[in-house]
């Protein structure tokens, strides 16, 4: 048994918890599909599965090893897939990115990447949460904000920065703080989908990162919500300079305690560490990440 079918066969074991179930799929006897994780295992001098009578459970090395089959055979079939005589990128393209940013900003260089490569297909997957790519099956993501996970391969797009705002109405109403202290005074709308802990904000400045209590009015779970109360002059808001963007384009938002805007969120497209690159891939790297780079860079 080759080894590209050896792994085949322990990624299905793995992702049904049975032996007896990865050999339905496979169409293929119990006893050939516990002798392929067998030759794998002793290959790799390594247990990959622990098994009882009642079940079957991934050891840390098999969950680590899961994640390296998975890319594995995703460019395994890549590369079949591939036609030396039609170097033209082709094929599904599987893409996530945040909510706002991805209706606001990827739309618009999605449909000219598209246009540009009639043979590749985007599914867009816009959510806000993090999402893991190996699990959800996807090829790349577009990521606001530090990167912890190292297993990622990321391409640096852009920066964008965190900032207060309110609208003309309040501010003519209310007037603005001097500093972020004098936040708990006024009217705040908190999101938190960017404010996790939403009677507390947190700024940078010369000494360092400061966090400053607010007293939310109203407290929301999208930015769009956030910004549109903003906009109706209800009360300061707190969010990333893309999510605020039309609003204060249409003179509906202002920006306020400029001095103390969170600087330099960094904008990366990601994708699965792997050596293995397919060519709708760094079609969408160069394309979409020239966009993105000419409005955030």
């Amino acid at each position: 048994m080759d080894r590209i079918d050896t792994i085949t066969v322990f990624v299905a074991v793995a992702e049904h918890e049975s032996f007896a179930a990865a050999a339905r799929k496979l169409s293929r006897t119990p006893a050939s599909v516990t002798r392929a994780v067998a030759e794998l295992e002793e290959h790799l001098s390594t247990r990959l599965l622990n098994r009882t009578t009642r079940s079957v459970a991934l050891t840390e090395a098999g969950q680590r090893y899961l994640d390296l089959a998975r890319r594995l055979l995703a460019a395994n079939a890549e590369f079949e897939g591939a036609e030396p005589d039609d170097p033209e990128p082709h094929g599904v393209l599987q893409v996530t990115a945040p909510t706002n940013f991805g209706r606001q900003h990827l739309l618009p260089l999605a449909n000219a990447f598209l246009e540009k490569y009639p043979r590749i297909d985007l599914r867009l997957l816009l959510l806000d949460r993090v999402v893991s790519m190996v699990d959800e099956g996807l090829d790349l993501g577009v990521r606001i904000g530090k990167l912890p996970d190292s297993s990622l391969r990321a391409t640096r797009v852009g920066t964008v920065k965190m900032s207060v705002y309110a609208s003309p109405t309040y501010i003519a109403r209310h007037g603005v703080p001097a500093s972020p202290a004098e936040l708990i005074q006024h009217r705040t709308i908190s999101c938190n989908a960017v404010n996790p802990v939403t009677e507390r904000w947190s700024f940078e400045g010369a000494g360092g990162v400061s966090h400053v209590a607010v007293r939310p009015r109203l407290v929301v779970n999208t930015t769009e919500a956030a910004a549109d109360a903003a906009a109706s002059g209800l009360g300061l808001v707190f969010l990333v300079s893309y999510q605020t963007a039309q609003h204060v384009a249409a003179g509906r938002l202002v920006e306020v305690l400029s001095q103390y805007s969170v600087e330099q969120i960094p904008i990366h497209i990601i994708q699965p560490a792997g050596r293995f690159t397919p060519s709708k891939v760094r079609a969408f790297i160069d394309e979409v990440g020239a966009g993105l780079r000419r409005k955030f860079g």
